[in-house]
């Protein structure tokens, strides 16, 4: 499916989502039954062999093309002061993504996926959006589009990760706005502020939905008002991987909350993404538990880039390697009674 062209089309695409392939979900599930193992012992690593085999469409699939995208978007409200560090480090992040000396350049290197960097209009920040709307109808559509083109259609497997100074703030507020409890509710310490920064947060997350308040029934609404441009991008990218088949990892509480918005828009918009990771960001599970997303690792990162999603690039492949490389009973020799 090419890009869309309006945000209707985009509502439209939603509505009606590619569903995944039931019969390499069966063949997949009847391979993994005669697998040389006791039924079970694999845990969680069968069914999320299952789940990847379904959208791939092959029932003995394999994993060779990942691809992690990094969106990157400056945000009008961190000049409030809501993150420990200044705006212009979103600049110098998504250099030394580009020279290779970040995190999730190691980890894109140690599981053989293919890195993007897609810098948003970073000379431009986002309005504040205690007093305007983050962005305008066009800036969302044109952010949603730059998502969707930059999944690769060979890709099999994506994840999206971001680099946006303060933008724990607006995923916050992305959250409130969507399942209610206030700034207080999801509000977390982000990039390490004080005790002062953090009271700051809440307030302005607050300001932002008290100021919102009439328009916030609508999921796209919502990531207009009160998100960013890297945020929506994240939307558009994890919407067409939909659209192509592509499995896809989820990140920390940022992506989540971009992949918040599509889970409201349909229930079923999500089926094709596993939650990478566990963050130490607080709200980060209370999110997880709304969109029905167990973590595949919880190791207490709280770094962003996509580095959780990348790091669970691995256990996919592991399940996945299980799946197409164990030999069954029968080709094994091995009894199964």
């Amino acid at each position: 499916m090419d890009a869309f062209s309006t945000l209707a089309e985009f509502r439209s695409f939603m509505a009606d989502l590619p569903e995944a392939d039931l019969l390499a979900k069966s063949a997949a599930t009847e391979r993994n039954s005669l697998l040389t193992k006791p039924a079970g012992a694999l845990g969680d690593l069968e069914n999320l062999a299952i789940w990847y085999a379904s959208w791939t469409g092959n029932g003995r699939p394999s994993l060779e093309a990942p691809q992690v995208v990094i969106f990157a978007g400056n945000h009008g409200v961190a000049a409030a002061g809501v993150s420990a560090f200044p705006p212009e480090v979103t600049q110098q992040m998504v250099y030394n993504f580009q020279a290779g000396g970040a995190a999730i350049n190691q980890l894109c290197k140690a599981f053989g996926a293919k890195m993007d960097v897609i810098a948003l209009d970073l000379e431009r920040p986002t309005q504040d959006f205690t007093k305007a709307p983050a962005m305008s109808e066009d800036e969302l559509l044109s952010a949603l589009q730059t998502g969707w083109r930059a999944v690769d259609p060979a890709a099999d497997l994506f994840v999206a990760g971001e680099m946006g100074i303060g933008n724990t703030t607006p995923a916050a507020a992305i959250a409130a706005a969507l399942y209610g409890g206030g700034a207080q509710a999801w509000v977390g310490r982000g990039s390490g502020v004080d005790d002062a920064g953090f009271a700051l947060k809440r307030s302005v997350v607050d300001a932002g939905l008290a100021r919102h308040e009439a328009i916030l029934e609508d999921p796209l609404a919502v990531l207009q008002t009160l998100g960013g441009r890297e945020i929506a991008a994240m939307s558009g990218a994890i919407a067409a991987a939909r659209a192509h088949r592509i499995p896809v990892l989820l990140d920390g509480f940022i992506c989540a909350a971009a992949a918040s918005v599509l889970h409201e828009l349909n229930p079923n918009a999500l089926d094709h993404t596993q939650a990478g990771h566990l963050s130490a960001e607080g709200a980060h599970a209370k999110l997880l538990g709304h969109l029905g997303k167990k973590p595949l690792l919880s190791l207490g990162l709280r770094l962003g880039e996509g580095s959780g999603g990348a790091l669970a690039i691995g256990v996919v492949k592991g399940a996945v390697a299980c799946l197409s490389g164990m030999a069954t009973f029968a080709e094994a020799g091995v009894s199964d009674t």
